[in-house]
């Protein structure tokens, strides 16, 4: 049984940075690509960040030069700091982990809410 569990979201004053955790378990953690995405209410789900399994990493314009993706595969975690943060990036954030070997392979987390708010 495949899972994803997200960690670390919560209130922050704007400027302030947070760290997501997503500990996986149930999957092949190196093979996959790991993602982290955003939603706010009535809008579509964004791609923030993103980590290949071999490291290579992309990110949104809206996060970049600010938010870090990480991944340990030691620990089947992958990270997202967050740095600056704006009010813009409240959001409920979810992790993803995609795998393709024919058909495709993808997983998504429940989603931990991050507020930023003076």
């Amino acid at each position: 049984q495949v899972q994803l569990v997200e960690s670390g979201g919560g209130s922050v004053q704007p400027g302030g940075s947070l760290r997501l955790s997503c500990a996986a378990s149930g999957i092949m953690f190196n093979l996959y690509a790991m993602a982290w995405y955003r939603q706010v209410p009535e809008k579509q789900r964004e791609l923030i960040a993103s980590i290949n399994s071999g490291g290579s990493t992309n990110y949104g314009d809206s996060v970049k030069g600010r938010f870090t993706i990480s991944r340990d595969n030691a620990k089947k975690t992958v990270y997202l700091q967050m740095n600056s943060l704006k009010p813009d990036d409240t959001a409920v954030y979810y992790c993803n982990c995609r795998y393709q070997a024919g058909s495709v392979h993808s997983y998504w987390g429940q989603g931990t809410q991050v507020t930023v708010s003076s």
